[in-house]
């Protein structure tokens, strides 16, 4: 392909597309550039294997150091497992991209994007879902697109598209908008507790700024002289549906009816339903029957069941404004939340449970040292809010080997985690490292907001002062033609067989966090809003009864959890403190017991599970750093003597020598006449030389200084 480039802009800030250029092979490859950052894109297409009932997709986002021309850490000197911003990114492509292809396409398709150059402003992320986009027009896969995303943040009252890091970091929200030229396909945002009508709106205006990405795409496509591929799907044979559908319909139906059912019941009776009306009869039928033979196809006779299920749930939502479990379409679950019921060596314990869906957070307080350090292309170097979500197998009745957390892991933990940050208390106040862990224990829809709760709950048992509690719910929708109904608090078969999953996490002063994901290839933005107002009410119902279990957070700590004391030093003094190789630091440590940590400025944060103990270090690391000056007085014990003279302690870690001559009036035959080790002695200091040396002196001290020195001493 000749190498052709085109540009966009959006006030002044250019995103470049060049095609030709890299990656020949590939079935298409884009490179998008806006700044200096570049992101390589490609898409390829393989043959389809036997066997596949669904849609190999696979996204892949690679960051190379090298592109902020850095070179790996570790002894193999080059990149390792990827960090999960990396996860996150991957998931940020897959989901707008995954809905626009055909439902019957069942080819392997890969798309790769390598981020290959940063300049650390502008975040390659949005680029990189534009660019696969572009990079499937260009590899002629069938696609419902084109489709694209932007970044929009909120600088004063001012939404600007695609903003750098820095604008991300000072402003109030951080949206990505995906859509196609049917509407929005994806939302994904964090923000501090904006209004709905905030959100809707930058919504609207991000989506205004994707269309002119779309065209641009269209443009391109025109000077490559390419179309939009478009491929019949295969031909099947509808007898094996239209028996199915005649069997089962009205057994179905009636199992749709029973409200009373829980998720287990019905899909057991769903089961028996498809093996006894279904199965059963097809395997009477002789062995040459099309009907048989079409039966025999991989999972043919699965698919259609479920297909046919799917059609009468919605059906049911659809024409009688009835759910499968007999709630309207706005009613949320019974939900009960519980605090505190592990025992104190857990910080902080927060249970939520909505129908069937039951989360346990666990919440843990750490020192500074305990923040991750982040090794990636990004300026954030590290957290020191951890949110980790766990789904075992259990938890959906199944049995399946446990593994290290995938994709989906990651992403619900990242976006509870992004839920919560606006109202964790800031370092200054509250310097502790936190972690929360979700363990589901049980899953029947929206366990992501499941956590939000539950970690909401889980902070508050612990003592952590957050600014206000966060609710979450889970959206749904169900659209038929023109017919649409936007369901509240969706459970698994609403998720399973319907066209969204949103969710909403805030307070009751605003949202914290969005996700919305589509099955179909685009939505109004009219349904986009209707969704996020219709969230708040179920948001303040669920709120209500967190705040039933604990209004507010526990005005003490764990008595486990660890004390922490902050001290401001001169950072001039750090290396003092630390001392060669941290010996000094080490010995503090081995000294009290206590953990101590320093910041480049200066802030010395001293951590221990016993006050006493962090208050020892604290006075050690005081006295090294307090500048002394001629004449003050103190109280010292004495730690050796001299043939000159005794060395005195005068304040932890800080020595100063009296000479033989300043020992008492008058001469002096022997140091050990006057002082012996282990005395306590009141000292002056006299001068403090040109190489820092203390040299002290117990004469010309007057009696009301040293009653203060003494005074000082007890306190």
């Amino acid at each position: 392909m000749q190498e052709f480039s085109t540009s966009i802009s959006f006030d002044g800030r250019d995103i470049r597309l060049t095609t030709g250029l890299l990656a020949p092979q590939a079935g298409g490859s884009v490179l998008i550039q806006s700044g200096e950052t570049a992101v390589l894109v490609t898409a390829t297409r393989s043959a389809g294997r036997e066997g596949i009932d669904f849609l190999p997709l696979l996204v892949d986002y690679e960051e190379r150091l090298y592109a902020a021309g850095r070179i790996p850490g570790g002894f193999l000197r080059r990149e390792g497992r990827p960090p999960e911003k990396v996860t996150l990114t991957s998931r940020l492509i897959d989901r707008p991209l995954r809905p626009l292809f055909p439902q019957w396409l069942r080819d392997d398709i890969q798309i790769i994007a390598t981020t290959l150059a940063m300049d650390e402003q502008v975040p390659p992320d949005v680029l990189a879902v534009t660019g696969a986009s572009v990079a499937v027009l260009l590899a002629q896969i069938p696609f419902d697109g084109p489709m694209a995303a932007v970044r929009v943040g909120l600088v004063g009252d001012d939404f600007i598209i695609n903003p750098t890091y820095k604008e991300v970091r000072e402003g109030d929200l951080d949206l990505v908008v995906a859509g196609s030229p049917d509407g929005i396909v994806m939302v994904e945002a964090g923000a501090n507790q904006l209004p709905e009508q905030d959100i809707i709106e930058a919504i609207e205006f991000g989506y205004e700024a994707v269309q002119d990405l779309i065209e641009a795409q269209r443009d391109l496509m025109k000077e490559l002289s390419l179309e939009l591929v478009v491929e019949e799907a295969p031909q099947q044979d509808k007898t094996l549906a239209e028996f199915i559908r005649d069997r089962a319909t009205e057994p179905i139906k009636k199992v749709l009816a029973q409200f009373d059912y829980d998720k287990s019941q019905r899909d057991t009776v769903l089961d028996e339903i498809k093996e006894k009306e279904i199965n059963s009869a097809i395997a009477e039928l002789p062995e040459e029957d099309p009907l048989k033979v079409a039966a025999t196809a991989s999972m043919a006779v699965s698919n259609a069941f479920k297909k046919l299920t799917k059609q009468l749930m919605r059906r049911q939502i659809v024409e009688d404004s009835v759910r499968v479990d007999g709630r309207k379409l706005d009613e949320v679950r019974p939900v009960s939340c519980r605090v505190g019921i592990l025992p104190p060596r857990v910080h902080g314990s927060g249970l939520f449970q909505r129908g069937l869906t039951q989360v346990l957070s666990l919440a843990t307080l750490g020192t500074p040292g305990d923040a991750q350090g982040l090794d990636d292309l990004h300026p954030q170097d590290e957290k020191r809010y951890l949110h980790h979500y766990n789904f075992p197998p259990y938890s959906v009745g199944e049995t399946k080997p446990m593994r290290s957390p995938g994709r989906r892991e990651i992403g619900h933990g990242a976006l509870a985690e992004r839920a919560l940050l606006p109202v964790l208390p800031a370092k200054d106040d509250f310097p502790y490292v936190l972690r929360v862990v979700s363990e589901v224990l049980s899953s029947n829809g929206s366990t992501s907001m499941g956590s939000v709760c539950g970690s909401t709950l889980a902070l508050m048992d612990a003592g952590v002062p957050i600014e206000k509690p966060v609710s979450g719910a889970a959206m749904g929708l169900i659209k038929e033609g023109d017919e649409v109904r936007v369901l509240t608090d969706i459970q698994g078969i609403e998720d399973f067989l319907g066209d969204m999953d949103f969710k909403v996490a805030g307070t009751d002063s605003g949202i914290t966090a969005l996700q919305m994901d589509m099955k179909i290839t685009g939505l109004p933005m009219q349904v986009v809003s209707q969704a996020i107002q219709k969230a708040l009410p179920a948001r303040l119902h669920i709120l209500e009864k967190m705040l039933s279990a604990l209004d507010k957070p526990r005005s003490e700590l764990s008595a486990y959890a660890p004390r922490l004391l902050t001290i401001k030093i001169d950072p001039d003094l750090i290396g003092l403190v630390i001392g060669p190789g941290g010996k000094t630091i080490k010995g503090i440590t081995e000294q009290t017991g206590a953990k101590v940590d320093i910041e480049d400025d200066g802030t010395v944060i001293i951590s221990s599970t016993e006050s006493d103990r962090a208050v020892q270090a604290m006075k050690i690391i005081e006295g090294m750093t307090r500048k002394l000056n001629e004449g003050d007085v103190y109280v010292g014990h004495v730690t050796r003597i001299i043939a000159i003279g005794a060395f005195v302690e005068i304040l932890p870690g800080k020595e100063g020598m009296i000479h033989i001559s300043q020992l008492a009036e008058g001469r002096v035959g022997k140091v050990e006449d006057e002082v012996a080790v282990g005395d306590e002695v009141v000292v002056k200091v006299r001068e403090i030389d040109s190489r820092g040396r203390i040299n002290l002196t117990r004469l010309g001290i007057h009696p009301d200084q040293a009653a203060a020195a003494r005074a000082e001493v007890a306190n």
